[in-house]
């Protein structure tokens, strides 16, 4: 009898067990399986989000299968606890495996609202977008100039206190460092002192991740450091005969070739311009160092140049002074520091606008002469027009 009972308490122990196993077997295949989500979604987790709560909405929007096992797996894999605030882009069909980890990673926002404060040449711009999980676009929903325009949109305050937006600085190519300075003061995302307006040249054009209340000079480090990253890297990969000297020659350089061409295709033909001219003893003979010489990047001038202008005397007057100026006359992205220190290989020592957007590269100056009066007939149809 006894026999008998222990006998089928093992059999149904053995059942059980593999049961069990069979479950666990199941549960994950299914926490690491494709998901049923047949589009991507923008999963909002809010301050103090539980993963109980994400995993019932994930279940409501159709995105996991099963919530519990979606808790269980997260408790499993050590993360349940780590959930973090934001806006995550779940793709379609992401396993439980994939979301858990979203959700409780870097707690970087991968959707929904995003702030941009843009700085440009000519000053500065806070555009509100939103992505749509969806298509994967970014749509604009209000833009404006924190300086001129006293309204600000209410799809800005609104980001400023949702806790999932993502804010970033963008610096455009070709921006001095007093222009980055000025509009980094009047951001109301910044605190903190700047001090003294870091060197021309010396801050890298890039977009950075930041958070409201960060700290101006912190932030102009990170560009200082990026830029000097970029420099070194460039520098190591140079060209055998690059027209510069030293790095710091090689960031003068880049500038010049920056404001000379907003087209990335023709920045190495345009170095080779200016790496033949010095390798030959011509002066450089480019406005933009002449239109440094006068502003010395404290604002855009506005306005063509005046012969007498062309004449002035000032260090970074390339139409009278051989070589390159003493300091670059803005602050150079990648591309351009790369063009400066491997150019193209050409016979061109002259350049002049196409009326495209773009240049027409010359030889001669017989060449140069005859594109400068093509450029200059352009001129004349379009105010004409």
């Amino acid at each position: 009898m006894l026999r008998s009972i222990a006998s089928n308490f093992l059999t149904f122990l053995l059942v059980a067990l593999v049961l069990v196993a069979a479950l666990i077997m199941w549960g994950q295949g299914k926490f690491v399986g494709q998901g049923p989500s047949t589009n991507a979604i923008c999963l909002k987790v809010p301050r103090g989000g539980s993963i109980a709560g994400v995993a019932e909405e994930l279940h409501a929007r159709g995105a996991i299968s099963n919530a519990m096992i979606f808790r269980l797996g997260a408790e499993y894999t050590g993360r349940a606890a780590h959930v973090k605030a934001g806006s995550f882009l779940i793709p379609e069909g992401a396993s439980m495996q994939d979301i858990v980890a979203e959700v409780t990673g870097n707690g970087q926002s991968t959707c929904g609202v995003e702030v941009v404060y843009r700085i440009s040449v000519t000053g500065q711009e806070v555009r509100v977008r939103e992505l749509n999980a969806v298509t994967g676009k970014f749509a604009v929903t209000a833009e404006f100039d924190p300086v001129s325009e006293s309204d600000v949109p209410p799809s800005y305050t609104a980001a400023l206190n949702d806790v999932a937006t993502r804010f970033r600085i963008v610096v455009a190519e070709g921006v001095t460092s007093w222009r980055v300075v000025e509009a980094m003061k009047v951001s109301d995302l910044l605190e903190g002192e700047v001090g003294e307006v870091p060197e021309e040249g010396s801050l890298a054009p890039d977009g950075y991740e930041i958070v409201p209340g960060a700290d101006r000079r912190t932030i102009l480090n990170r560009m200082r450091a990026r830029q000097e990253e970029r420099l070194e890297a460039a520098w190591l990969a140079k060209s055998e005969d690059a027209p510069v000297k030293t790095p710091e020659e090689a960031l003068i350089l880049a500038s010049i070739i920056e404001k000379e061409t907003g087209r990335a295709e023709e920045r190495p033909l345009v170095a080779s311009v200016f790496a033949n001219r010095l390798r030959k003893g011509i002066r450089l003979q480019t406005d933009p160092t002449v239109i440094y010489g006068i502003t010395e990047g404290r604002g855009a001038l506005g306005r063509g140049l005046r012969q007498s202008e062309l004449r002035r005397e000032t260090p970074w007057n390339t139409y009278l002074f051989a070589g390159l100026p003493p300091t670059p006359i803005a602050n150079p992205g990648k591309a351009a520091i790369e063009a400066a220190l491997s150019p193209a290989e050409s016979d061109y020592l002259f350049f002049v606008a196409d009326g495209t957007g773009g240049h027409a590269f010359a030889e001669t100056l017989r060449e140069h002469n005859a594109n400068v009066a093509r450029w200059r007939r352009f001129q004349t149809e379009q105010a004409d027009q």
